[in-house]
């Protein structure tokens, strides 16, 4: 169809097709985004002269809840991982809040061991069926993150078992400098990292936990310890600090009653 013949009305009825095409309601708005932008680029060209898909209201956001990771749980899978090849990957996922590509594209210059700190400098992406390296989208994504000292020692352990890795590699390992490479030391397919979690979480007794779930306890035991929205944002590398508080606001409820109760305690102690 041709740009100018573009009509609100023909955006809406695309929108309710993928609507009913049981993709997630993320899904359609990531594609109403698209083509609003798109269309934005096109005005600005002067392909056409005004952009219809400002007139068509994007899909409502229905929010998910899902189960959150508990403390115990928390340190059940931390016993269960214990001497897993990739035990330092679920780790730092856990208590770093990677995204997974952030993950997988972490290398061992991005590591500052002395300042225990990391800076998330790329990501590995999917891109034309291709798997390649991109750089952080904004600012906000581009961060350097305090690491604790007890990842920073797995991270260690697992350098050195990478080094074995290298040795029965031989000629075929590939050096990219990886955190978390494939046995010869190329980019790891996302999807084998999927299987392994897989097979971890279900050895944990934890079958409903996402990988990316990590991220998701990472931010809620930071809040629960007392860390502000704001430094959960910077360790998340979230663009606005609404994200944050959005996403975590059942944490902030509890939060804030703690502290309320905390403040009237020491108010009307005897």
């Amino acid at each position: 169809m041709k740009l100018d013949k573009l009509t609100p009305t023909i955006i809406r009825r695309m929108i309710t097709a993928k609507s009913g095409e049981n993709l997630s309601v993320t899904t359609v708005r990531h594609i109403y985004g698209m083509v609003r932008n798109v269309l934005a680029d096109a005005l600005r060209e002067e392909l056409i002269h005004r952009n219809p898909a400002l007139a068509v209201r994007p899909p409502g956001a229905v929010p998910v809840e899902r189960r959150a990771l508990t403390v115990e749980e928390a340190k059940r899978l931390i016993q269960t991982i214990q001497g897993d090849r990739l035990e330092a990957l679920w780790v730092t996922a856990l208590t770093v809040g990677l995204r997974r590509g952030e993950l997988l594209g972490l290398r061992w210059s991005d590591i500052d061991f002395a300042g225990e700190r990391l800076t998330v400098r790329q990501a590995l992406l999917r891109v034309d069926g291709v798997l390649s390296f991109s750089r952080p989208k904004t600012d906000r994504s581009r961060r350097t993150v305090p690491v604790a000292p007890q990842t920073l020692m797995m991270l260690r352990a697992h350098r050195r078992r990478q080094a074995e890795d290298r040795d029965v590699a031989g000629e075929r390992w590939q050096d990219h400098d990886l955190v978390f490479p494939s046995v010869i030391g190329t980019p790891m397919e996302p999807r084998n990292a999927d299987r392994a979690w897989h097979a971890t979480r279900a050895k944990a007794g934890l079958r409903w936990l996402r990988l990316h779930d990590l991220r998701h306890a990472c931010a809620t035991f930071l809040l629960a310890s007392g860390a502000s929205p704001r430094t959960v944002m910077k360790t998340l590398g979230h663009s606005q600090i609404s994200l944050t508080m959005n996403t975590y606001a059942h944490v902030l409820d509890d939060i804030e009653r703690a502290a309320v109760d905390a403040a009237a305690g020491r108010l009307f102690e005897k």
